[in-house]
């Protein structure tokens, strides 16, 4: 990694857990529907991240989330499996050609279809570990599934979103 692309994941970090704390905390949809932005951090970085630095970055943002929301814990516990299960996805997902060094998660290079497929799945198996850790009970989960649901819809418009505003046409043509 060097040093500039360390600075960026820096910088991204510091606003997507900023973000989440001063604006997405009052920006609920209908009383259920909640925006985690700053699993966006763990979302975008490089395809090729060394797997134990996605699970520790992974374990950082969330706890940072945590000690604002506190939330003891339920945010890095969601956000080690999203990173656990990051790299099993894009296995999953993995073009026939495979994917170049230099690829990264970016919708005009990997295409929409590949983005949903990617950010979906994520998303909603983060959102299914916090909310089912914050009932933790299964008698409330019918009350945990709206919230899942609507939940990761919001939050996947929400990607697409900051990918199509920070994650220019011209950056993906380099």
């Amino acid at each position: 990694m060097n040093n500039s692309l360390g600075i960026r994941h820096i910088v991204q970090f510091v606003l997507f857990v900023t973000l989440q704390i001063l604006l997405m905390d009052n920006l609920v949809l209908f009383s259920t529907g909640f925006s985690f932005i700053y699993i966006a951090f763990l979302l975008f970085l490089p395809l090729q991240i060394n797997r134990v630095l996605l699970l520790f970055l992974g374990f950082i943002v969330g706890f940072a989330v945590d000690i604002f929301y506190d939330t003891m814990g339920i945010h890095a516990a969601a956000s080690v499996l999203l990173a656990y299960l990051r790299p099993m996805v894009l296995n999953l997902l993995t073009p026939r050609d495979g994917y170049d060094t230099n690829d990264s998660v970016n919708i005009h290079i990997m295409g929409w279809r590949w983005f949903l497929a990617y950010a979906l799945t994520l998303i909603l198996a983060h959102h299914t570990a916090v909310f089912l850790l914050e009932i933790f009970s299964l008698e409330g989960l019918s009350a945990a599934v709206p919230k899942i649901l609507l939940s990761t819809l919001f939050t996947g418009v929400v990607m697409v979103i900051l990918q199509l505003l920070f994650f220019s046409l011209k950056r993906a043509n380099r």
